[in-house]
């Protein structure tokens, strides 16, 4: 069993014919001979960076234009639905009041004739007020300009009192629903009579022209 000399400090082996400074460990590089290359990776990778968030940014573009077209055309079939359903509502509305408009003309013509009384007036009233709260609305009165739009002439005759077509009777009321006219007014009409306009511009030509002889008209 072999003893320590004490006092000797062991050294690391040493190759033969090399020198005791190759023995000692060599000094890291210094990190000034690293930096070039480091710079060069991290400007690469912030390039790259920079390229993914342009690519981010444009997907990001597209699909916000694709949600917002979208929405636009989610909100025209909205608007398009809802106008096809009250044009469906209107019309299935019109078509029932139109049915029932042969009753109102028969209600119309026991009032006139004083046969509206009892039971048969409180349900006829309240049809009738069923009616207009669905829209149904009467027009047609006697002295109003004929309009070929709302009026259908069934009688026609002149007289001297009116100076245009006038409805002088109101056959049958006419009945629109909203802006929609469901039945016209059916009426008599009259016209002015044949000459009467010329037979009054005549006379006022001839005071005129008396007027003129006598100097005038009297003042005073």
């Amino acid at each position: 069993m072999t003893e320590e000399t004490p006092g000797f400090e062991e050294k690391p082996d040493v190759p033969s014919g090399a020198t005791p400074e190759d023995a000692e460990p060599k000094d890291a590089p210094s990190a000034e001979g690293a930096s070039p290359a480091g710079d060069a990776s991290a400007a690469a990778q912030t390039a790259g960076l920079t390229a993914q968030l342009d690519q981010v940014r444009t997907a990001l573009g597209e699909r916000t234009a694709d949600l917002q077209r979208l929405q636009a055309e989610y909100q025209n079939y909205r608007r398009r639905v809802e106008r096809d359903r009250i044009a469906v509502k209107e019309l299935a509305v019109s078509s029932l009041l139109t049915e029932l408009l042969p009753v109102l003309d028969d209600i119309g013509r026991a009032r006139e004739h004083g046969e509206l009384v009892g039971g048969f007036k409180s349900v006829a009233e309240s049809l009738e007020t069923v009616a207009a709260k669905m829209g149904l609305q009467q027009f047609g009165k006697e002295g109003e300009p004929f309009d070929p739009m709302i009026h259908e002439a069934l009688m026609h005759s002149y007289a001297p009192d009116v100076t245009e077509t006038t409805c002088v009777a109101i056959l049958q009321p006419g009945y629109r629903f909203g802006e929609r006219t469901i039945r016209p007014a059916r009426v008599a009409v009259a016209e002015p009579q044949p000459g009467a306009q010329s037979v009054k511009s005549d006379d006022t030509t001839a005071e005129a022209a008396e007027d003129k002889e006598n100097g005038g008209p009297d003042e005073g």
